[in-house]
């Protein structure tokens, strides 16, 4: 990762308020569970996007991110890299200013027309670790 990417990372961390999750689950032995909820306990409003919860902790949940009536800073990606285009013409057309893909969840095609549209995009990275690992620099 550049000093640019990784300054660019800590900027969005640090400014970002609303993280849309999209395959978020009701489920706390799933790892987008465990993410959302340390993700929450830094301040940030999680939203589920999942059609098959109605809601995640007390936040309605939505079958897509269409469906979302607030701003969404940061999309957040916890589904099987084949499903990413679909969730890319989402986030592009809610106008989300950045992508974020989970470890192992890599689809470099959706990745590059949403880099293409103007979106910051993190792909294969796990954002409650980069968060822990900017934690310093984001209480400044």
């Amino acid at each position: 990762m550049s000093r640019d990417e990784s300054d660019r990372i800590t900027e969005i961390l640090k400014t970002a308020k609303t993280i849309a999750v999209v395959g978020l689950t009701d489920s706390p032995l799933r790892p987008s569970y465990g993410v959302s909820h340390y993700m929450r306990s830094q301040g940030y409003r999680i939203i589920p996007v999942n059609p098959n919860i109605a809601d995640w902790e007390g936040e309605t949940a939505y079958a897509s991110l269409l469906d979302i009536p607030d701003k969404v800073d940061i999309v957040n990606v916890f589904r099987r890299s084949e499903a990413v285009p679909v969730v890319i013409d989402q986030a592009l057309q809610i106008k989300a200013p950045v992508i974020w893909m989970q470890e192992g969840v890599i689809h470099e095609e959706a990745a590059a027309k949403a880099r293409q549209a103007g979106v910051f995009v993190v792909m294969d990275r796990c954002i409650l670790k980069e968060h822990r690992h900017r934690e310093a620099d984001l209480r400044k």
